[in-house]
């Protein structure tokens, strides 16, 4: 059974940065400093995002999420459940997964050991076909429901339509783009493309397809390539497109790139929440 995993367990520096000069009521203010961006109250319903992302989960067929967390979790346990597994919520079974700061680090190591410690922490995800995705989007049913479906190899992606993408074009140039064979196979995940690359693609294909990072991976295959997962030199962080990039290095490895052309809802900064007010 498929397992989903959401990280949740960064800081929202940019949401925190960008709060006091923002037009949010006090109250929501007050929440969106101290607690996970994910948490805070969305549209006329007042639910969070992370309430409609699980949702959209579980109409897709997802019963099982594994929540990554820092260990200084107080908000989500106020509002998901108190309990360390098994606590319904939004219609699923949702499992804290905590990731923990390496010796002589002041913050997280990054996506591919937050991963990496939630397959340690739960080892039956070794064992299953695991969905890993982004608390800060909000993913469509379709899109959750296209990496649950039948597919001949034994890792997905979502490749989103860059030109479906609603966002302003200089956040745009700076998303990563995927090179995809004829075959519909990842090929290599391309960071901050230049014009010239954007060029070549467009000219080859009218499907220029962005990450989001949401990805689907059989857990025993992957787990290798998290703990193996090299350094980015700027961030200093071992970041999941990083383990992906090591994984397809190998022929052996084909990752199935399903493509969606739908826009998709962003929480980055404050601003972001004027486009969750029809939630």
């Amino acid at each position: 059974m498929a397992k989903l995993i959401i990280m949740a367990g960064g800081a929202s520096s940019r949401m925190k940065r960008s709060i006091e000069t923002s037009e949010l009521t006090p109250e929501t203010k007050k929440i969106a400093s101290s607690a996970h961006k994910s948490l805070i109250p969305l549209g006329s319903k007042q639910k969070p995002l992370l309430f409609h992302l699980i949702q959209n989960a579980v109409n897709a067929g997802f019963k099982e999420v594994y929540l990554i967390t820092s260990p200084k979790n107080e908000a989500f346990k106020e509002y998901v459940g108190s309990a360390a597994k098994n606590n319904l919520f939004a219609g699923a079974l949702v499992h804290y997964a905590l990731q923990y700061l390496p010796q002589g680090r002041n913050k997280p190591l990054g996506t591919a050991d937050a991963v990496q410690q939630a397959m340690e922490q739960y080892p039956e995800l070794k064992n299953e076909f695991i969905t890993i995705c982004n608390a800060d989007n909000l993913y469509s049913v379709h899109a959750f429901a296209l990496l649950l479906a039948p597919r001949d190899t034994p890792h997905a992606l979502i490749s989103y339509n860059r030109s479906s993408l609603n966002f302003s074009t200089t956040r745009i140039s700076s998303f990563a783009i995927m090179d995809m064979s004829e075959e519909g196979y990842l090929q290599n995940i391309i960071e901050k493309p230049d014009p010239e690359t954007l060029k070549n693609h467009e000219h080859t294909s009218d499907h220029i397809g962005v990450s989001m990072n949401i990805f689907s991976f059989k857990g025993a295959l992957l787990f290798p390539y998290l703990k193996n997962c090299s350094l980015h030199p700027e961030r200093n962080e071992k970041e999941l497109p990083e383990a992906v990039r090591m994984m397809i290095a190998d022929p052996n490895n084909k990752i199935r790139c399903f493509k969606v052309s739908e826009h998709i809802l962003d929480l980055t900064s404050a601003e972001d929440l004027n486009f969750f007010s029809n939630l």
